[in-house]
C-alpha cells in the first residue's frame, strides 16, 4: 500500500478540521459554521472514514477517535483496520504506523503549498482563501462548501456537515480523483483534554523521516 498517498487527503483534512477552530466567516451561507468556530474551544469524537476512487468505489474504510484543541492541536487515533497516530502541535505534525514501526514528520508552512493548513498560522483569512457556499441541507445536516481560490491547490473542495450547532461530517475531494468522506458521533464540545495528548514521543526502534 502506498502510504504517502493514503495520507495526502488525510492531512488535508486533519489540518483542515482544526485550522477552522480559529477561523471566523461572516457570509451568510455559513452563519451556522461561524456560530459553531466561536463557541469550539475543544472537541473530542469518534470516526469513520471512508475512502473512495474515481469510480465512486469504497478502497478503504477506517474507525478511530479524534480529538482537538485550540489553537492547532489535534490528534488521531485510527484503531481499525490498521493502527496509526496523527498528531499535531507546535507547528509539526507526527504519522505514526506502528505496524511498520514507522515516523514520518511534516513541517506546517508555506511548503504546504495553497492548502488549508495555512489557516493554523492565523496569517490567512478563509474569506481570501476559499469561496464559500451553502450547499444545502440533508435531513438536519447543514452543509458548507469550500472551493480554494488557487487553481494550485491540491484539492477541488471540501463540504463540511453541521448538525445542531455541532460537527457532522467532512468530504473531501483530491487532484487523484480521491473522495475521502469522515462521519463524526458522540461529539464532545469543549471537554477537558490532557495536554499531554498532543504530546508525541518516538517508540523506541521505530524508523523517522523528517520532510
Amino acid at each position: 500500500m502506498n502510504y504517502k498517498h493514503f495520507f495526502r487527503p488525510v492531512l488535508i483534512v486533519l489540518i483542515f478540521i482544526s485550522s477552522l477552530i480559529s477561523a471566523y466567516a461572516d457570509d451568510q451561507p455559513v452563519v451556522q459554521l461561524k456560530a459553531f468556530l466561536a463557541n469550539s474551544k475543544s472537541l473530542t469524537a469518534d470516526f469513520k472514514q471512508v475512502t473512495l476512487n474515481e469510480a465512486g468505489n469504497p478502497v478503504q474504510t477506517s474507525y478511530g477517535v479524534f480529538y482537538l484543541q485550540r489553537p492547532g492541536k489535534f490528534r488521531w487515533d485510527y484503531q481499525k483496520p490498521f493502527q496509526q497516530q496523527i498528531i499535531s502541535t507546535s507547528g509539526k505534525v507526527w504519522f505514526y504506523d506502528l505496524d511498520l514501526e514507522q515516523v514520518t514528520i511534516k513541517k506546517l508552512d508555506e511548503s504546504v503549498g495553497s492548502t488549508p493548513a495555512l489557516l493554523l498560522s492565523g496569517d490567512v483569512s478563509l474569506e481570501e482563501n476559499y469561496t464559500m457556499a451553502q450547499q444545502g441541507v440533508e435531513g438536519e445536516v447543514q452543509w458548507v462548501k469550500l472551493v480554494p481560490k488557487n487553481d494550485e491547490s491540491s484539492f477541488k473542495y471540501l463540504l463540511i456537515g453541521l448538525e445542531k450547532d455541532s460537527l457532522s461530517g467532512m468530504e473531501l475531494s483530491d487532484n487523484f480523483g480521491t473522495l475521502t468522506r469522515i462521519y463524526f458521533s458522540n461529539v464532545k464540545l469543549n471537554p477537558f483534554i490532557t495536554p499531554t495528548l498532543f504530546e508525541f514521543q518516538t517508540p523506541k526502534g521505530a524508523d523517522v523521516f523528517s520532510e
